[in-house]
């Protein structure tokens, strides 16, 4: 192995995609946007989760203390009430799962309709709830959930980050090594002292170099604004990515290992990407999923990526509890380096 040769490809790589200036802005813009959008959504405390609508109404706004809504109902929490004209026009949004429940306003029975979905039954129970007189409710005793509070936003951030990471390391190393076989870049590289080991070593380092400098920008610039809670230490932090980017573009490369048509590897790379990103936990937990749904999310590197990058940010976990993580991360990466080489051909 020849690291003046690896240096050489290094340069090369990062020289051209820097003078890329449409895809170098939009590896930024993008993740800031997802991020603001976000942030906009589920930013305020006080969103609504529950959806009710209201007839008949003459407006889709409902003023609450007009509306001749039981009391109880009206001073519910996180519940916005929408307004329709119409009992036909109210059915047709609550079949369709526009609104979770619908009500008749001054209705003496609190007559009520309600669909067979999960938000729909809670918020049944919600309204029955707030019906039923004072004396027949069970007081039970508010316990408060010790430490700081996590806000959604600080949760779901690595998760972006995490998911921004793994398709420029997916299309950035795979789909662009295609490219250049199917353009005839690779052939001539051939002819020349360059191994496969180092070829493949160069492109890699290149991408975790342009993926961390993207990840840090990000991080402090959408920490201007939103503040996040950081409650482990920020080399550790940077570490679990470090070495989460190092296998993502490890797995990159056997998507690049033989592919010659640009096509099939962009099926490869969304057949690989998108299931990761569901599994992983990047929008959504999985927990109370069935157990081959976990066991298959593990074989994911994301998954352990965004599990010790919470673990770091939220509960302040230092690199001795993370570190099952990163030996797994590790342990792909050469796997994944080792069978990229060996399959690696300069033609097809």
């Amino acid at each position: 192995m020849n690291l003046k040769r690896i240096w050489i490809m290094f340069r090369a790589r990062n020289h051209e995609f820097f003078r890329d200036t449409a895809a170098f802005g939009w590896n930024f813009l993008f993740p800031f946007l997802i991020v603001g959008g976000f942030a906009v959504i589920f930013g305020d405390g006080n969103r609504a989760e529950f959806r009710v609508g209201v007839f008949p109404w003459d407006s889709t706004a409902v003023s609450l203390t007009q509306a001749d809504i039981p009391k109880q109902v009206r001073q519910l929490r996180y519940v916005r009430f929408i307004g329709f004209s119409s009992a036909d026009a109210a059915q047709e949004k609550l079949k369709h799962h526009k609104i979770d429940l619908l009500i008749r306003a001054g209705s003496p029975a609190g007559e009520y309709w309600v669909t067979d979905s999960p938000k729909g039954y809670l918020a049944e129970q919600v309204f029955k709830a707030a019906l039923a007189p004072d004396a027949c409710r069970q007081a039970g005793e508010r316990r408060e959930i010790r430490g700081v509070k996590i806000r959604y936003i600080d949760w779901l951030f690595p998760g972006i980050l995490g998911m921004n990471m793994m398709f420029s390391a997916l299309w950035g190393v795979g789909f662009v090594i295609v490219r250049y076989r199917k353009n005839g870049v690779l052939k001539r590289l051939k002819v020349t002292p360059l191994t496969p080991f180092e070829y493949l070593s160069a492109q890699m380092l290149s991408r975790i170099f342009l993926i961390m400098f993207t990840l840090v920008v990000m991080w402090f610039g959408c920490d201007l604004f939103l503040h996040f809670h950081m409650a482990g230490s920020y080399l550790s932090l940077f570490l679990v990515f470090l070495v989460g980017g190092c296998s993502l573009c490890a797995l990159g490369l056997i998507v690049a290992a033989r592919g010659s048509s640009e096509e099939f590897s962009s099926g490869v790379v969304n057949f690989i990407g998108w299931p990761m990103m569901f599994l992983s936990e990047v929008w959504f937990s999985i927990e109370g999923a069935p157990g081959w749904v976990r066991q298959i999310a593990e074989i994911f590197p994301l998954t352990h990526i965004l599990r010790a990058a919470r673990r770091v940010m939220n509960d302040g976990a230092g690199l001795a509890d993370v570190a099952p993580e990163l030996i797994i991360l590790s342990a792909m990466t050469l796997v994944c380096l080792t069978l990229g080489s060996l399959l690696f051909s300069w033609n097809d």
